[in-house]
């Protein structure tokens, strides 16, 4: 079949108009296609970095906008495996003008002296994170942040409370480097509490976070504390920072559903328009099919260059919707996103083979019945054919 190359190649250029904008929509729905198996691929099937491993998140069973009591960290710091834990409170507010999403960003009260241990890919200066330690109103920002605003160490940071009544009025005193180039903001969790003094809210926290002293012990660390604190007032549960992340999506809806309903819309588009363009290409044809049976080309050749051809098409259509797609992925890691995983999206090695394989697998499907059918017709029959 190899030698036949050259002849595929011939012939699947040969219109090149419609070539051209069959390229162009395979191209488009496999761009689309591509950018929605990066994010399926992205967001539940990515692989937790070594110190994701090992965090965990406890929060109210019923609902993470629950609070929990505070005196639950001492009782969750003494289940055997927990190495370090921390408050983890979500702030909310409004940085300058909420009507301008490149304000928005994350905002969360922490505790510094176990921040850092916790956090231990979270690269800063050791000046800076005793700075961030012994300043009341410090805060520590990414460095993805802090370019973005052009924040350098010192800068007054305000944000108006929303959630909370209160206002925060914060000097940088951190800048550091993490590997998912984030956009967030950390705060003494103690100044949110000062704030707060004459409120109820003020023993009471959203979550907590806690790093386990191994991969190993994080699921018997969960059951442990959700085991504690159960037929409680405030019951919890307890679960990996991945799967905590994942959470968020279900305010959505069923996520993975509508991805996938989506991509079962855009494949059968494809199957429509290959399967159009190969019809046409192969009814044009009938008479040099006749005239290639005369000069001795079997029924699986002409099958074959023929298939050949639809695959040619649908790959080359692939191959330029992935470097769209890639573009695309782009422009959603630049985006705001409260979602850490479209940080770091793109399209990797193996979803861009199977959207190659998808392609070609789709141009086969979509033109064996009409290559079929060429094969199948008697020379009398295709020289008989006028068009």
């Amino acid at each position: 079949m190899f030698r036949y190359l050259p002849l595929i190649w011939k012939n699947s250029i040969r219109n090149r108009r419609r070539s051209t904008l069959t390229i162009c929509s395979l191209a488009a729905s496999m761009c689309l296609l591509g950018l929605l198996f990066a994010i399926y691929r992205a967001l539940f099937f990515a692989e937790p970095t070594p110190f994701q491993a090992l965090r965990l998140v406890t929060h109210h069973r019923v609902s993470i906008t629950q609070p929990l009591p505070v005196s639950y960290e001492q009782k969750i710091r003494s289940v055997p495996g927990v190495q370090e834990i921390t408050i983890w409170q979500w702030f909310g507010g409004t940085y300058k003008d909420a009507r301008d999403q490149r304000n928005f960003f994350a905002r969360l009260a922490v505790e510094p002296a176990s921040f850092w241990k916790i956090y231990g890919e979270y690269d800063a200066p050791e000046d800076q994170k005793l700075a961030f330690q012994r300043l009341r109103t410090g805060a520590a920002v990414t460095r993805s942040l802090a370019d973005k605003f052009g924040w350098k160490l010192g800068e007054k940071v305000n944000i108006i409370g929303d959630i909370f009544p209160v206002n925060l009025e914060l000097t940088v005193v951190a800048i550091f480097d993490e590997p998912i180039h984030a956009e967030s903001l950390f705060f003494n969790n103690e100044y949110l509490r000062e704030l707060m003094h004459s409120s109820t809210r003020q023993d009471l926290v959203g979550s907590f976070l806690l790093r386990a002293d191994n991969a190993s012990s994080v699921p018997r660390i969960a059951n442990a504390i959700d085991a504690m604190f159960e037929n409680s007032t405030a019951e919890t549960k307890t679960e990996s920072e991945q799967a905590f992340g994942l959470s968020f999506l279900a305010f959505l809806g069923n996520v993975k559903l509508f991805l996938l309903a989506i991509c079962g819309a855009v494949t059968f588009t494809i199957l429509l328009v290959s399967a159009n363009t190969m019809a046409m290409s192969v009814r044009e044809r009938i008479r040099e099919v006749g005239i290639m049976k005369t000069l001795g080309f079997p029924n699986g050749s002409i099958l074959g260059i023929i298939l050949g051809e639809a695959a040619m098409i649908s790959v080359i259509g692939g191959a330029v919707g992935i470097l769209l797609g890639e573009g695309l992925t782009y422009m959603v890691r630049q985006a705001p996103s409260g979602f850490p995983q479209f940080k770091t999206l793109s399209i990797s090695p193996p979803v861009a083979l199977f959207c190659l394989a998808f392609a070609g697998f789709i141009g086969l499907v979509s033109a064996f019945v009409p290559a079929a059918g060429a094969a199948r017709t008697s020379i009398l029959n295709a020289l008989k054919t006028s068009d």
